[in-house]
């Protein structure tokens, strides 16, 4: 087996166990889904990993929805109130840098949290 080691100050290896946990948490509430009027399942977002535009399927129409992308900090990035479509949004995110995002998509009929990467 290899192994090696790396030496981190103690400030380096707190802020390294506190961005994994948080990457953990957010995970595993994406996995236990915080969508409580339909399956997390049927939501999907794609291209992933995207560059310009990511595409989420399978919501529930809605005359008013918040959209809001976090980075894996919790750090809202961009927030938007959209009408929710034929089941799908459309998301410009080419000004993300490159990285995990999370997005979550709130309205009267749905709750639903995905993550995905930016190229």
């Amino acid at each position: 087996m290899f192994s090696f080691h790396i030496a981190f100050s103690p400030m380096k290896r707190i802020a390294l166990l506190s961005i994994c946990l948080f990457t953990n948490l957010l995970f595993s509430q994406q996995e236990k889904g915080l969508d409580q009027n339909s399956s997390e399942k049927e939501v999907k977002v794609f291209p992933n990993p995207a560059t310009n535009v990511i595409n989420v399927l399978g919501l529930w129409n809605s005359k008013k929805a918040s959209i809001i992308i976090t980075d894996t900090y919790g750090n809202t990035l961009m927030g938007y109130q959209w009408e929710i479509k034929n089941n799908a949004l459309n998301i410009p995110i080419a000004h993300l840098g490159p990285g995990i995002y999370l997005i979550s998509i709130r309205s009267t009929e749905q709750k639903v949290q995905k993550k995905f990467l930016k190229q």
